[in-house]
């Protein structure tokens, strides 16, 4: 979808005079300042922990038009931190519950979403409709596509990072000489070993934290006014309360990226267990699951329970994701999978081939169905 943004407008509606009323009496920003939000757009890849405050921020801000790009679906377990999603949107996609947050907050925004995952194929389309490119992905080969397609692009971009109780921030390709995230990890992070899996763990209030901090760098670059975290880094550690601001400068090497396919392997994602690689598991389709002998399988429906209530296939057990390695869990599925084959399932695919990785860790063989059950067209209902 192709944005439309009235960049000619030099007024504000009443309700967003008064709706922004604290805006226009400051002086940093005023009714000059309030249309360049106004008239800005910026696009938020990953509607996740950070995406959350990202979002609702510039949306409370008063920027004229959003974009999220997102693919995933709305987890009970996302809830301690994605503050945009809530308990009755679980099992929605991301961008839609974003989306209609956005839409309760501030009707004058216009949001446009995309219900994709981003990669080497679509980035470049995408962002280069917006003025503004924030980096909320949870994985470092996301991160530098969305750096690298910054630069070809000519972007600016707010990234953000959180892993525990810690967060860093900082802006990259603000101008020509700005440095990018290659100047602040120059190999790959497959090769460093660089912790970026959600398994880690992370607190509400980081995600929070980073997330205010890149709406706000987003706004003062749209305004032109503060200091940007241009050549600088902004660490927090919310553990025992440290703050430092590193320096960094560019090296002229990484500012030459023309063509996305040269780095191909910067963009694979990895995948982590206990700092361990996981190999790829195996997947089936449900036509293929449908011809099978159903006294022969054991089908893991690792959806939320409100989900699995509203409907399920005959013979499917649940066991929600969160709680799939507990275990009584874990025990239950050895012994029955002495004399069946293990079948994870959830509601498109991403949360079972996730379930089928963590089985893969406890040596359980098991196989995800690809698509599930959105994808599925002969379902058994009960």
């Amino acid at each position: 979808m192709k944005i439309s943004i009235d960049h000619k407008s030099d007024s504000l509606t009443l309700d967003e005079e008064d709706r922004y009323k604290r805006h226009l009496t400051l002086n940093e920003i005023g009714l000059k300042g309030q249309l360049k939000l106004k008239r800005s757009s910026v696009v938020c890849i990953g509607a996740g922990g950070l995406g959350s405050s990202v979002l609702i921020y510039l949306a409370a801000a008063g920027i004229g038009t959003i974009g999220i790009v997102d693919n995933d679906q709305v987890e009970k377990s996302n809830l301690q931190r994605q503050i945009i999603h809530e308990t009755n949107t679980v099992g929605d996609l991301k961008i839609d519950s974003a989306q209609e947050r956005i839409r309760r907050l501030n009707p004058n925004i216009e949001v446009i979403t995309f219900a994709e995952r981003i990669n080497s194929n679509n980035i470049l389309d995408i962002i280069n409709q917006f003025d503004i490119v924030c980096d909320c992905s949870d994985n470092f080969g996301t991160r530098y596509l969305i750096n690298d397609a910054c630069l070809i692009l000519d972007k600016p971009l707010v990234f953000g990072s959180v892993q525990g109780f810690e967060g860093q921030i900082s802006v990259f390709n603000l101008k020509k000489n700005s440095p990018n995230l290659r100047d602040l990890l120059p190999e790959s992070p497959l090769k460093n070993n660089i912790p970026s899996c959600e398994e880690f763990g992370v607190i509400g209030v980081s995600t929070g934290l980073i997330g205010v901090l890149q709406a706000n760098e987003a706004i003062k670059i749209i305004l032109k006014k503060g200091q940007i975290l241009d050549g600088k880094i902004l660490i927090f550690n919310l553990l025992n309360m440290n703050i430092k601001t590193l320096t960094l400068k560019a090296d002229k090497f990484t500012n030459t990226i023309n063509d996305l396919s040269e780095f191909e392997d910067f963009y694979k994602d990895i995948e982590c267990q206990d700092n361990i690689k996981i190999n790829k598991i195996d997947s089936t389709t449900f036509e293929t699951l449908y011809r099978s002998n159903y006294n022969n399988l054991l089908i893991i429906d690792v959806r939320e329970k409100e989900e699995f209530n509203k409907y399920s296939i005959k013979g499917a057990i649940s066991i929600p994701l969160n709680n799939l390695d507990q275990k009584p869990h874990l025990e239950f599925i050895k012994q029955e999978s002495l004399d069946k084959e293990v079948f994870t399932l959830c509601q498109a695919g991403k949360r079972s081939e996730k379930a089928s990785k963590i089985l893969m860790k406890f040596k359980i063989s098991s196989k995800s169905i690809e698509g599930g059950i959105a994808n599925i067209k002969q379902l058994i209902f009960h």
